[in-house]
């Protein structure tokens, strides 16, 4: 694979897909959007042999897929995503006579996404970084995942030729194969940032790669988290299926969801069983792939292994004759001190239907405890009744959750990402080499630059901030004689 080809052809479609005018780039989303949609039935076949992932699980994630598309057509249409600012020259104004400024987000060019094994539609080829980046106007080469080639195949090629006959330029989306190939497009000079959603160690490797080119740039990387979840006793006493919705969450699609919760804290006088009757219910799960379920049963040996733990649910796991990974969950029990003095063997996270109890005796010691155990995450959750939550002593907790995570959910479990413009899946390290959000319409401006234009004539200012406003854009404009003092330095829209 001539990667240095793939590079031109992204380089030289960079300047003609940033120039394309809003309501052509959205309706070519729309029109990938379709074909995904169309084609589901050819992709979620590929889909279930490859990945052992059920139909129904597969075919919400195509429906996902495609509604993203969807939904970054109409924020590109609605434009405010630029962030268009215009400061008009002012003689007058307070710190000195004011030149003509204006203020736009590009793109920043190229982007190389490296496509997700546990979610292969929804962050993989047509999932939800590329949605990004090609709404942002980047040109995008997507590096497959080995877990699901033949699917990465055939939905690169829905996608490309729905760009095509969109109208797109050459070359504004590309796939490749092979981690060398990956690599060598993430040292490219042409490739101007990088995104990825996997393991920790992978994406620790990958971000120091982005980090250590002549040129850096940025590399959004997606890696571990264990989404603690913190019970009070009022939950306990009054939420009935408390224990069924935690091993629901864990259980889920075998437990092979970055939000999949890792730990559960209860009160230590908790009545546990009900665990073990949930658990004995869940059928066997297919894990992804071969390595992914050999790196499961080590971590999970690990834990197993520890000193202080108590086995709530054994669980077990099967092997068939192509090597592949079958388990059901697996629960265990420990207490604060435990997980303290043995934090090497079961802070980690346990990729699959994993998940740890922690009894504990001072609910007023948690926000310490989390802040010491769990530095970043992308969820945090609260089961709490409604006094608990208004009378004030959840105040540190819950600004400790805030601290080190993306979402803080009060109720629910956090399986289950919704896709919407006020969402954030992301979170301080490691959760992420950077903190931003790779779900919902924010995820935009990762592949965005700020550009300020100085004394520029309208014919050669981009259209965002031209006084014609030819793409009909929302702008923050401040106008001279606004100026007279420092609380006049606001805008009007």
């Amino acid at each position: 694979m001539d990667t240095d080809r793939i590079a031109a052809a992204a380089a030289r479609a960079a300047r003609p897909f940033a120039e394309t005018e809003p309501r052509a780039r959205a309706a070519a989303l729309v029109a990938v959007a379709d074909a995904l949609d169309a084609a589901a039935g050819e992709l979620i076949a590929i889909a279930m042999r490859e990945t052992g992932l059920a139909e129904a699980r597969l075919t919400g994630e195509v429906r996902r897929t495609s509604n993203q598309l969807r939904l970054f057509a109409e924020v590109i249409v609605d434009g405010a995503y630029l962030d268009a600012r215009i400061d008009d020259a002012d003689p007058g104004y307070v710190i000195g006579p004011r030149p003509d400024v204006r203020r736009v987000l590009e793109p920043v060019g190229p982007v190389l996404n490296f496509a997700a094994s546990n979610f292969p539609f929804a962050f993989s080829v047509a999932g939800g970084d590329s949605a990004a980046a090609l709404a942002a106007g980047c040109p995008l080469v997507v590096k497959a995942h080995s877990g699901h080639p033949e699917l990465s195949r055939r939905t690169a090629e829905v996608v490309a030729s729905a760009l095509a006959a969109a109208g797109m330029p050459e070359g504004v989306f590309q796939l490749v194969e092979g981690q060398d190939n990956g690599v060598a497009l993430l040292r490219d000079d042409r490739i101007r940032a990088g995104a990825f959603t996997g393991s920790t160690h992978v994406g620790r490797l990958l971000a120091d790669i982005a980090a250590s080119r002549p040129r850096p740039i940025p590399f959004y990387g997606e890696l571990g988290s264990v989404n603690p979840v913190y019970a009070t006793a009022g939950a306990v006493a009054t939420e009935p299926e408390l224990l069924q919705g935690f091993l629901g969450s864990v259980a889920g699609s075998a437990g092979q969801l970055c939000t999949k919760p890792g730990f559960l804290f209860v009160p230590a006088d908790a009545e546990l069983e009900p665990v073990a009757d949930a658990a004995s219910g869940v059928p066997e799960h297919r894990l992804l792939n071969p390595g992914i379920g050999r790196a499961f049963e080590d971590r999970r040996a690990a834990v197993l292994g520890a000193p202080g733990v108590t086995v709530l649910a054994a669980g077990a796991v099967r092997v068939d004759d192509a090597e592949q990974r079958f388990a059901t969950p697996t629960v265990v029990e420990v207490d604060v001190d435990t997980l303290r003095e043995h934090r090497d063997e079961l802070l980690e996270e346990s990729f699959g239907p994993l998940s740890i109890l922690v009894r504990y005796r001072d609910a007023d010691a948690l926000p310490a405890l989390h802040r010491e155990l769990f530095p970043g995450n992308l969820t945090s959750t609260v089961h709490a009744t409604d006094d608990e939550l208004s009378d004030g002593r959840l105040v540190d907790l819950v600004d400790a959750l805030a601290e080190t995570s993306g979402r803080v959910l009060f109720g629910g479990w956090p399986t289950g990402v919704s896709v919407t413009g006020a969402m954030q899946h992301g979170g301080p390290f490691p959760a992420t080499t950077t903190d931003a959000t790779s779900v919902g319409t924010a995820a935009i401006t990762r592949f965005l630059r700020g550009v300020a234009y100085q004394g520029a004539p309208q014919a050669l200012l981009p259209p965002p901030l031209r006084d014609d406003n030819p793409w009909g854009v929302p702008q923050r404009r401040s106008a001279a004689g606004r100026s007279a003092g420092w609380g006049s330095l606001g805008g009007e829209y």
